[in-house]
């Protein structure tokens, strides 16, 4: 059968795009380039236009997007502008409106979901990953491929044409870590920073063969707005008082500043933890990177697990408590079965594949 497959990769994301494209040749046999040409262009004044420079008439296109680069920018006005994730997300839109509709099927591969922490509404305010949702869906989207959704919940917005699949790259770092620290299974135990992360902290749990684990109780006072995010007033461990012994995986979808995930870290260091390691899908160190730095030099914690599914600078990647997971090769399969009509659910959360292996080191 003719293979119509199509990348379409915006310099947000076209590192991790050339390394989808090769993986894809490799799982295929093929030596073909699978990206397509296009021109995002913007102006002086913020706007922007998309052109294709090649026909996507009756392709099977996939469009890659990380909404969480920083590090793409334009002249803007009087200075050097850089691109946040509402501008990332226009661009998206310019790219499918550019193809007019002609591509047989599109699917948006966006692993950092655009608003994914504005997902729920409690007062009156916007529901801003709902509403961008059903306006992918209006353009006809086939498919939304994201990964470790802050509320995978959200996809209740989008009930009827268009397929929403969350996958998780907690898999990938484990066995990094796995691969690459000292670890006995038999003394690992599992924490959460909050309630919100303690599903995620089961779920290594289990597939490490069922270890133990907690979780912080954490609240914040949301009538107050503090550097751009509700300050939080408490933080307390709900798990056992003795850790003795024990090496920690701290486990959560993302990190902002990064205060409640060392907050965590100390308190459990104080229970006696042996070594800890940080674990996180997005590390988007909002705040920069010195409050790690400083509890690294502390030893309070001895690594951070973190995946290339968004931008993170070349310099932070170098430091010694950093380990990068390639997540391009995961991508790859996803798209390449996709375009065959496989199914990609034990892609998504890898838990078969990992348990095995996990299985096979504990022999």
């Amino acid at each position: 059968m003719e293979n119509k497959l199509k990348l379409v990769v915006p310099d947000n994301f076209i590192e991790f795009g050339v390394k989808v494209n090769n993986h894809i040749n490799l799982i295929r046999n093929t030596h073909e380039n699978y990206i397509v040409d296009m021109n995002l262009v913007r102006f002086n004044n913020g706007e922007g236009k998309c052109s294709f420079k090649e026909s996507v008439r009756d392709q099977d296109v996939y469009i890659m997007t990380d909404i969480g680069n920083y590090d793409v920018t334009y002249e803007a006005q009087r200075g050097i502008h850089h691109m946040m994730p509402d501008e990332h997300y226009q661009d998206l839109k310019r790219i499918i409106s550019a193809m007019g509709g002609h591509a047989s099927k599109i699917t948006v591969i966006m692993p950092l979901l655009y608003q994914s922490r504005q997902d729920k509404r409690s007062s009156r305010e916007s529901l801003d990953c709902a509403m961008a949702l059903q306006e992918l869906e209006r353009f006809n989207i086939s498919e939304l491929v994201t990964f470790d959704a802050h509320n995978p919940i959200v996809a209740n917005a989008i009930p009827n044409k268009m397929s929403f699949s969350n996958g998780y790259a907690t898999s990938d770092m484990i066995l990094s870590l796995l691969e690459n620290e000292n670890i006995d299974i038999d003394k690992l135990f599992i924490v959460s920073p909050d309630e919100g992360a303690r599903t995620r902290a089961k779920f290594l749990a289990d597939i490490l063969g069922g270890v133990k684990y907690g979780n912080f109780d954490k609240r914040r006072d949301y009538t107050k707005i503090e550097d751009g995010k509700n300050p939080m007033v408490y933080h307390e461990f709900i798990g056992p008082e003795n850790l003795n012994g024990l090496d920690i995986i701290l486990v959560d979808d993302m990190i902002a500043s990064g205060t409640s995930l060392i907050d965590s870290a100390v308190q459990i260091k104080n229970r006696g933890a042996n070594h800890i390691y940080l674990m996180t899908t997005f590390a988007l160190f909002t705040k920069g990177i010195e409050i790690f730095d400083d509890a690294y030099r502390k030893g309070i914690f001895d690594k951070l697990y973190s995946t290339n599914l968004t931008y993170v600078p070349n310099e932070y990647k170098e430091m010694p408590w950093y380990f990068n997971v390639d997540c391009s090769h995961k991508v790859a399969k996803i798209i390449s079965d996709l375009n065959e009509g496989k199914s990609i659910r034990s892609l998504l959360n890898g838990k078969e594949e990992t348990a095995q292996k996990i299985k096979t080191l504990k022999i």
